[in-house]
């Protein structure tokens, strides 16, 4: 991967040619965004405009012809962050920025795409009916409606989740060409402030209250708490010199747990935002 990043960054030719590829190819839009947000980061909005319209083109087409807004959705949430982190150098405002859009997606997807949800919730509704029919006799009449408001939450939080990971990548790029080490102390340090970790928790609850798709706004704003939380996690355990092998059992334990381990994170990202748990912990040091 670092040598397409070098690759990337010989000129606007190549740059552009990998994104718009990249793109047009079947699951391979991640890299195209990535691209996009490398050219961002080191060059400048304007030339990461300019490279990002390659692979707007191909997206429009996958969107439109192909009914499928994944890589269209991704890019414009990367681009977004990207230019914010550019501009602020702060992962907290690309991530409320990238979560403002994304609950945009998500209200969004039922208006531009009501055959795709349809053929989803289909599926979902005879899935229950055939294999969990207790559940499906329960909720009755909602079954739909739960079913249609999981699905629209699932892919906008998706789409939110893979372009935080790709602008990700993208910083990790730059750093790794041009700033070695960087985007790990970058990552390390990320905390929300108490203002954004409350409006975040407030927008987790108010969905039934404005009339909105609770499942959406729950997923969309707690994504930057859980990527607070893992940042602590890692900050911590490299201020206190852990093994990488216990944080490769954190996450396994995060995929055994889900969303009970998901759900400490948020909370634990919520205290931090408010105490600074990372600044409260001494660094291991060499003994004097």
């Amino acid at each position: 991967m670092r040598a397409l990043a070098q690759y990337v960054m010989r000129g606007p030719l190549q740059a552009g040619g990998v994104a718009a590829a990249t793109t047009a190819v079947p699951l391979l839009f991640w890299i195209g965004a990535a691209v996009v947000g490398l050219v961002i980061l080191r060059l400048g909005v304007r030339q990461g405009l300019n490279t990002g319209l390659w692979a707007v083109v191909p997206a429009v087409g996958w969107a439109t012809y192909g009914q499928d807004p994944t890589a269209l959705a991704v890019l414009l949430q990367v681009m977004l962050m990207a230019s914010v982190i550019r501009a602020t150098l702060s992962w907290e405002r690309a991530l409320f920025s990238g979560a403002f859009l994304a609950i945009l997606t998500g209200l969004m997807l039922p208006v531009m795409y009501p055959a795709l949800l349809n053929d989803l919730v289909q599926a979902g509704v005879e899935f229950y009916e055939q294999y969990n029919a207790e559940m499906a006799r329960a909720l009755g009449g909602g079954l739909e409606q739960v079913i249609r408001d999981t699905m629209n939450a699932s892919m906008a939080g998706t789409y939110f989740a893979t372009a935080i990971g790709m602008t990700m990548l993208a910083r990790g790029w730059q750093a790794g060409l041009y700033n070695p080490g960087g985007f790990r102390k970058e990552f390390h340090a990320l905390r929300l402030s108490p203002a954004v970790a409350v409006v975040c928790a407030i927008t987790m609850v108010v969905g039934p209250v404005l009339g909105l798709n609770a499942i959406l706004l729950a997923w969309v704003a707690g994504t930057p708490l859980v990527v607070a939380g893992l940042a602590l996690v890692h900050g911590v355990f490299a201020r206190k010199q852990w093994s990488g092998n216990w944080l490769a059992m954190f996450y396994v334990a995060l995929i055994l747990l889900g969303p009970n381990l998901l759900m400490l994170l948020l909370v634990l990202a919520f205290v931090d935002s408010w105490l600074d748990v990372r600044g409260r912990i001494s660094p291991v040091g060499p003994a004097e």
